[in-house]
């Protein structure tokens, strides 16, 4: 049985009132949306002023990065002395973009750089002793890394064997000793002072694009229209990669947001395209999240994500839409994938008593695509409210050895999880909330149990139950188009911005629930004689139930509809 999730209420002091109140008057925010800002610690005018109209001047100056001096004169001299640079990336959205920012600018400099992206089956995460061997035999000087290579110090001392050196740019957290490399960009490493501690790999790498392009000669205006292009591809891996949408993080997606409704990289277009964004429209996070970014993530995941790569650098309209195209069918497999994994797993846990007293999953398919066991593992966690792995046996590894990924819920850290039974695993990683392991087969079953065990010690019923973070009550005649373009204003949402979720509390159910395709429900409130229709998607069998007359409890979000313009989205009901 589900758990019911627990309302949080937030409420505000007297001086937050009287402060929103301020704030609200001044810059013209609805009141309700002042109160939602100021808990949120946006007490200040100038923070008040920035959040909602943040500029190209937010963004924190690149050479607060640590090592990024030292990058930018290595590279360079590289291109003065013509040396072959290889940018060695990773195969999602976060990795992908990376290289598409750094290789337009260092094609624009001159340099001689090409891209290497590793196929996620055949080679793995992570640098590969084998392909640096390979960059040394094929004239390679320069290697930079984007969204990998902090964990890399044996590989990185490697390179300098073989006459190579390297500039590591990553957002991961780093082990206790920093690669040996001729630089390292990571605002998480020790000593770095850098104010935004959650740029993503794309990130870190817009910031080394910005620090070349202020040291060359490049005309101050052409700079900074570059910029503004280059935020297009940081904003997508911001938004991908689910790094937190607060600060300087919020300014790249709000302003490469913006800048994509006029696109004139013909991948990109033909990408919004088939994601179903119109031209002269600027996408949403939400839009970027589950349409844009799923389809970047599918080449690395059911193929290539070269062809990513491919489709951002052609200036031919017909090979964008080819590649476009191609991406889309590949969406549409690993979507097709995931179900049947999912319809599996079900079958695999529900109405087994083992499985149910387990508080952490670890389940093992033989013949599970690797390529979407993160996605799976997502869902399942969600669905049971369970930290879980899902692992696969990959053919190129023969029988001996498994892979997968996990993904953990609201307060259990997973890769403390890992650390603990460090033993079990070949190799390991990540973090908090999603986590990569390979073991061999044999020590499968002790990995179940040791897991389950660790996430007894430190989840109960209570600590697993969802929480919903009520921002502001509202009553029905307060829900209208002008609260919503309100909330827009706090937009770009996501992890660490999150959409406003309001309550109504003690509304009338006008009339039984409209129920849509079995799974969805369009709802008829009232409160103050006005009436509010409020949707639902996916939602539980149980709310098909509610009868004319009775009193409910409502939490949702104001989002986006295609068909009304917006809508009031549904997170919860409960009986008043």
């Amino acid at each position: 049985m589900a758990l019911s999730p627990k309302w949080v209420l937030a409420e505000a002091s007297s001086e937050q009132k009287a402060l929103a109140g301020q704030l609200a008057s001044t810059y013209g925010v609805s009141s309700a949306v002042a109160k939602v800002l100021v808990r949120r610690g946006f007490t200040g005018a100038a923070a008040f002023e920035e959040f909602l109209d943040p500029k190209l001047e937010s963004l924190h100056p690149p050479e607060a990065l640590l090592g990024l001096k030292a990058a930018v004169e290595r590279v360079e001299r590289a291109i003065v002395n013509r040396e072959k640079i290889l940018l060695y990336g990773d195969y999602d959205v976060d990795g992908t973009s990376a290289i598409v920012i750094l290789k337009t600018v260092l094609d624009l400099l001159g340099a001689d750089a090409e891209a290497f992206v590793p196929h996620r089956i055949l080679d793995g995460y992570g640098m590969k002793l084998d392909r640096i061997e390979e960059a040394a035999a094929a004239g390679i000087r320069l290697i930079i890394s984007v969204d990998t290579g902090i964990r890399a110090g044996e590989l990185v001392g490697k390179a300098t064997q073989l006459g190579i050196d390297t500039i590591v740019t990553d957002h991961h957290l780093p082990e206790e000793e920093i690669p040996p490399a001729v630089a390292v960009l990571n605002p998480n490493q020790p000593r770095c002072e850098y104010p935004n501690k959650y740029l993503c790999g794309a990130g870190v790498a817009f910031k080394l694009a910005q620090g070349l392009l202020a040291a060359s000669a490049m005309p101050a205006t052409r700079q900074r229209r570059l910029v503004e292009s280059l935020l297009k591809m940081a904003a997508l891996a911001t938004v991908a990669d689910i790094v937190p949408l607060a600060g300087e993080n919020r300014v790249i997606v709000k302003l490469g947001l913006e800048g994509m409704a006029e696109v004139k990289n013909p991948g990109l277009r033909a990408l919004l395209d088939v994601s179903g964004i119109k031209p002269g429209v600027a996408p949403t996070s939400r839009q970027v999240g589950f349409q844009i970014g799923p389809r970047i993530n599918a080449a690395g995941r059911m193929s290539s994500a070269s062809e990513v790569l491919e489709l951002f650098f052609t200036q031919d309209e017909g090979t964008a839409r080819r590649i476009a195209a191609t991406l889309d069918e590949l969406n549409r497999e690993r979507q097709e994938t995931e179900r049947e994994m999912r319809e599996a797993i079900d079958r695999m846990l529900d109405g087994d008593e083992i499985w149910g007293g387990r508080t952490g999953l670890v389940l093992l398919g033989e013949d599970w695509h690797l390529g979407v066991a993160g996605i799976v593992a997502g869902r399942v966690a969600e669905r049971h409210r369970k930290p879980t792995f899902v692992l696969t046996r990959n053919e190129k590894d023969g029988v001996e050895l498994v892979k997968g990924s996990g993904r953990s819920i609201a307060g259990f850290h997973l890769l403390d999880a890992l650390e603990s039974m460090r033993e079990l695993f070949e190799q390991f990683g990540g973090h908090e909330q999603a986590a990569g392991v390979t073991l061999k087969r044999e020590r499968v079953e002790e990995f179940g149990e040791a897991f389950a065990a660790y996430a007894a010690s430190r989840l109960d019923e209570e600590t697993r139950r969802p929480r919903i973070e009520i921002d502001e009550t509202v009553t029905v005649p307060e829900v209208d188009l002008g609260l919503y373009e309100q909330v827009l204003r706090m937009a770009p949402f996501g992890y660490g911005n999150q959409a406003p979720v309001f309550a109504l509390l003690g509304v009338e159910v006008v009339a039984p629930p409209l129920v849509m395709k079995g799974k969805h429900v369009k709802l008829t409130v009232r409160q103050q004689g006005r009436m509010l229709n409020l949707k639902g998607w996916s939602v539980p069998a149980e709310w098909f139930g509610w009868k004319a007359g009775d009193r409910l409890d409502a939490a949702f979000q104001l989002e986006h509809d295609s068909y009304d313009g917006w809508a009031a989205i549904l997170k919860d009901l409960r009986r008043a």
